[in-house]
């Protein structure tokens, strides 16, 4: 016997397990399909962000960002520590239990919220009068009929062609987080935000690591200026980043992955290495939705065709996060679930593309919003710029970590902030305050005639702010 609901989320990601809450805090009968499994086969919602994206990758950085510290950086402290060693398997096993208690959390959320969970894969069967009938495939299965579905699937790691993943040597981002042991040559091929923060957790433990690039330019997505500042950030870490190369063939073999590649000088090179980690983007996740059962549209990326709304082209039918348009980010997934579930309850849900922060957790971290400095060139817009560096921030003088800069772009006429992109410490909390200002159409001024508590990394965000009007006060 099928049990009905007003909405059923097929997806407890970012974008799915809140849509169902914020769908039931609107008095909606919510369900919510997952099929994570964690390792003794339970539910895991929450994702690839959870599971083995945004979360995980977060307890490695700051796990090896400590060993980093107490090797190289506890002595100008006057702390002695020697002989420190990592034991990779509780470095691994801490991970897990972070990931858990993010697991643990979303369902006792989803119960708090009286959310009803399934654990399983989720498909549409067909449509029915006033809605869907979706299955459930698992140890339960279960039918439910549905007013209204909400798809949030996400997205899976890009593979390159003829080079599967097997995750013991030629790894996704899922075997990255899973590596036994420090690899003594470490390669990744793309240096986008999984390759960047993954090489620099193992360079960190002490694996040698390089990069390669296909792309010309470093980060281009990155504001050119932050992005240089960056890269001699990650060169004198001892990071390994090779530009404008082209891959040919890869062996994976039992001692490890051999590389074959063209450098930037057209010159053949090969590069062996223990482990390969592969991060050339992803793709949507429509895989088993069984789409074709109920007319789903797709378009030729296998991404599910949505509007400006999130609306599908069935009516009832909406889908947010990585399976639709835009940037796979888990925190603008977010967004479009809860303006979906108010957009179903009559109300204006809306989400901002133009001030969705982005941040990469490297150290420097990177973090950005708004356009860049050769888009406003692109686009022909008088802008001014103001940049201060950390160098002159006491509070990062105190931290010991001066690296960077804090560069603000403002309309040239009219002073409203167009963009704030920051490397430097803790850059992945300093940017919400650009985010705020933008989503009020602040000015440059308005940052700049705000006070700032003393000492902070934040008063770094008003000199630079200060610097669009070239008065800086400490630099």
């Amino acid at each position: 016997m099928s049990k009905a609901f007003d909405v059923v989320v097929i997806g407890a990601g970012p974008g799915g397990y809140i849509a169902a809450i914020r769908a039931a805090q609107l008095g909606f009968n919510v369900a919510c399909i997952d099929e994570w499994k964690n390792d003794k086969g339970g539910p895991a919602p929450g994702g690839t962000c959870t599971n083995v994206g945004c979360i995980p990758s977060k307890a490695l950085l700051q796990s090896s960002e400590h060993f980093d510290h107490a090797n190289h950086h506890f002595a100008e402290h006057g702390i002695s520590a020697k002989d420190v060693k990592m034991d990779v398997a509780k470095m691994i096993a801490r991970k897990d239990n972070v990931v858990k208690q993010n697991n643990d959390g979303i369902l006792y959320l989803f119960k708090k919220n009286k959310v009803s969970f399934f654990h399983g894969r989720g498909s549409f069967a067909k449509a029915v009068e006033g809605g869907y009938e979706v299955q459930v495939a698992g140890d339960k299965p279960e039918t439910l009929v549905a007013k209204q579905v909400i798809i949030a699937t996400g997205s899976n790691a890009r593979a390159l062609p003829g080079t599967p993943f097997d995750e013991e040597n030629v790894l996704s981002n899922d075997g990255a987080l899973r590596i036994g042991a420090v690899p003594k040559k470490l390669a990744l091929i793309g240096s986008g935000v999984i390759g960047l923060e993954m090489g620099s957790v193992w360079r960190r433990l002490g694996a040698d690591v390089t990069i390669l690039e296909g792309l010309p330019t470093f980060l281009g997505a990155v504001d050119e200026q932050i992005a240089k500042e960056a890269k001699k950030a990650f060169d004198k870490q001892g990071l390994k980043i090779e530009l404008g190369v082209k891959v040919g063939d890869i062996k994976n073999g039992k001692k490890g992955v051999s590389i074959a590649y063209t450098n930037a000088k057209g010159e053949a090179q090969t590069l062996d290495a223990d482990k390969l980690i592969v991060s050339v983007g992803r793709v949507p996740n429509t895989n088993g939705l069984n789409a074709e059962a109920v007319g789903l549209q797709l378009d030729e990326r296998g991404a599910i065709v949505v509007d400006g709304d999130c609306k599908t082209n069935l009516p009832g039918v909406w889908a947010v996060g990585d399976v639709v348009r835009g940037p796979m980010l888990a925190h603008k997934a977010e967004e479009e679930g809860v303006a979906v579930a108010e957009r179903i309850a009559g109300q204006h849900g809306h989400v901002n593309f133009n001030t969705i922060p982005w941040v990469i957790y490297t150290s420097p971290e990177i973090a950005w919003v708004g356009r860049t400095e050769q888009q406003l060139k692109a686009d022909g817009v008088k802008y001014k710029a103001g940049t201060f560096p950390f160098l002159a921030n006491g509070r990062a003088r105190a931290l010991g970590d001066t690296t960077g800069m804090v560069k603000f772009l403002a309309d040239a006429t009219t002073d409203e902030i167009l963009g704030v992109h920051i490397v430097g410490p803790m850059a992945s909390e300093l940017i919400s305050e650009a985010v705020v200002a933008m989503e009020f159409k602040a000015s440059a001024e308005d940052i700049a005639r705000i006070c700032h508590a003393h000492p902070s990394l934040s008063e770094a965000t008003k000199e630079a702010a200060l610097a669009v009007d070239k008065r800086t006060l400490n630099f």
